[in-house]
């Protein structure tokens, strides 16, 4: 039997994990009352509330049931090229681009197309299908994360600022090219960064499929075939159950962080009141890019302070941030060079704080959340500079 002191040992070691656990309680308290007090502050405490729940209505109305008729159709799409073997054309064919570039295999490069004429989460869609992941290794799993979120709405984004041209009175055809070309770059950097911290966590043997899943997989390809109507018609058909899954399984993280980053990006009414109505705001984080203008300038060559609110719009959404544009064109404060910036940041960050979370954790990579966001972060910005410089450099042949 356990003495008397190492009763009293045990007791006092309770004691001190409990105390631990009071404080760190304590500590999130005043953490978190103190950001919603950041809100409730400046807008009123019901204001606030309505308009947490309006603008997170509006976003599942709006934006997640939106993303969720992608995903539907994306998975239709995947599941009906890998049923009839496209999917390992594109892996044959583009290897030789895809591995010098970003590391990853050929068959990554279906997920860009994908992303480029939907959104973010359409490459999920491909993820989670084993004829799709039977290409990757673990480590490069998480990276698809960051590499269809640089290209998400990218056709949204180009068209939009191509039709801009119409606003200034010449052709932006070429600031929409060096958009482009910027988003590539900034892919490969934030693509390259994750998986320089995937590979310290999986390791760079692991497949994306265990043997089990390998052995499941090959059964199936060994059955029978069924005519071409019938599997045609089935792959649709699961390929697009697999695409309401998916758009159930983002709507938790899509709601919470967008919500919050909506809520930091816009300001009240304009009338200058808060009326609880969806995207009211504080203002925090372009005033915060207002105070950085000075290291904005010289990177990015942006014509006016103003200009530094698109891509910190664009953190949030990206289509919320195009619609900022033609104003800033109206009063002379953008310009053709900033049309080249916005279209690579905003195709390369695309609203990447409101879907990292919900995408890693649809991905199993949670542990991996914060490098993903911190490696996409620098891949926006290097899409900015490259998009800038190219201009600059083509400006002057």
């Amino acid at each position: 039997m356990a003495s008397f002191d190492e009763k009293r040992e045990a007791l006092r070691q309770q004691q001190m994990v409990t105390g631990k656990r009071l404080v760190k309680s304590a500590l999130f308290l005043a953490v978190f009352l103190g950001f919603m007090a950041l809100f409730m502050v400046p807008m009123g405490m019901s204001q606030a509330i309505n308009t947490m729940m309006n603008t997170a209505y509006r976003i599942l109305m709006d934006t997640v049931f939106y993303i969720m008729a992608i995903a539907v159709l994306a998975g239709a799409l995947s599941e009906m090229l890998t049923e009839f073997g496209v999917l390992e054309l594109f892996n044959y064919l583009l290897s030789p681009l895809m591995k010098p570039l970003y590391g990853m295999p050929g068959a990554a490069a279906l997920g860009v197309v994908s992303t480029y004429f939907s959104d973010n989460p359409s490459i999920l869609a491909l993820a989670k299908e084993q004829q799709y992941r039977r290409y990757f290794k673990a480590y490069q799993i998480p990276a698809l994360t960051n590499l269809g979120t640089a290209f998400g709405m990218g056709l949204i984004v180009t068209s939009y600022m191509a039709g801009l041209s119409a606003v200034t009175g010449t052709s932006l055809g070429k600031a929409v090219l060096c958009g482009n070309l910027g988003a590539v770059v900034g892919s490969v950097v934030s693509t390259r960064m994750l998986l320089g911290f995937s590979k310290k966590v999986y390791g760079t043997e692991t497949l994306a499929l265990s043997p089990r899943e390998m052995g499941q997989m090959t059964d199936e390809e060994n059955k029978p075939k069924q005519g071409f109507m019938l599997r045609l018609l089935n792959s649709l058909m699961e390929g697009g159950k697999n695409g309401v899954e998916l758009g159930l399984g983002i709507i938790p993280g899509v709601l919470v962080i967008c919500t919050v980053v909506m809520m930091l990006t816009y300001g009240p009414s304009p009338d200058g009141t808060y009326t609880g109505a969806a995207y009211e705001g504080i203002r925090v984080l372009p005033l915060l890019g207002d105070k950085l203008q000075f290291l904005f300038k010289p990177l990015f060559g942006f014509t006016s302070p103003e200009c530094v609110s698109v891509p910190i719009t664009a953190l949030g959404s990206a289509g919320a941030s195009l619609g900022m544009v033609p104003e800033l064109l109206r009063e002379g404060a953008a310009n053709a060079n900033d049309i080249a910036v916005f279209t690579g940041m905003c195709m390369c960050w695309s609203g990447y704080l409101s879907t990292h979370v919900s995408m890693m954790d649809m991905l199993h990579a949670n542990e991996l959340v914060g490098k993903s966001i911190l490696s996409h972060t620098i891949g926006g910005f290097c899409a900015g500079i490259a998009a800038h410089w190219l201009f600059v450099l083509l400006s002057l042949l």
